[in-house]
């Protein structure tokens, strides 16, 4: 169905991980006269096997941030990710930052275990020092909802990502617009957001 990139996964037993080279099903939302976002629904297939990889190998952590003049833990888990987590992850950095001119080598995930985690609204907050940043999300697991909304007011934007769906936000989109990822019924799959982004000076 692809011209994709496989990595065999025999390790988890999940079958091999494929994601689209061509972005054939990709489409362009546009969210204002500078803001984007491009939506491609199962780009990656076989998120089992990533699922699995980054559950096991990864360095999880939950921080402390200040949340309303009090310290709170971090209402999902968080990890820094390189390539010796799994094979398809030097592929896909290779393959975003060739199609948007960017070197997307930053790889980050966020570890939402039911529905219980969650992420308020925010933009990231290097990218929306810049007029216009890219961010990338390969959504891995149960779906959840994903919320924008423009910053200076307006109705958000609701998408149901996982299983392999691919979100890139571009443009003005982290500087005039802010997302989340808001709790759920606590039955909910557990999701990992895989993030790609570039190392902005």
């Amino acid at each position: 169905m692809f011209d994709n990139v496989t990595t065999q996964s025999s390790l988890f037993g999940l079958g091999p991980t494929t994601f689209d080279q061509r972005f054939s099903n990709m489409e362009r939302v546009r969210l204002d006269r500078e803001a984007w976002l491009d939506y491609a629904p199962l780009w990656l297939e076989g998120d089992e096997s990533l699922f699995s990889a980054l559950v096991e190998r990864a360095e999880w952590t939950q921080p402390v941030v200040k949340m309303y003049e009090r310290e709170v833990l971090t209402p999902r888990l968080v990890a820094r990710i390189d390539s010796t987590i799994h094979p398809v992850i030097d592929p896909i950095v290779a393959t975003l930052s060739a199609r948007y001119g960017k070197r997307l080598d930053q790889v980050s995930a966020g570890w939402y275990r039911d529905g219980n985690d969650s992420e308020a609204f925010h933009g990231d907050r290097i990218a929306r020092e810049r007029d216009e940043a890219i961010v990338a999300t390969v959504s891995l697991g149960g779906p959840r909802r994903f919320l924008m909304r423009p910053k200076s007011g307006g109705a958000s934007l609701t998408f149901s990502l996982g299983h392999g769906d691919l979100v890139v936000m571009g443009g003005s989109c982290q500087r005039t617009w802010e997302h989340s990822v808001p709790k759920a019924r606590s039955t909910a799959e557990p999701r990992i957001a895989l993030m790609f982004r570039h190392a902005y000076d």
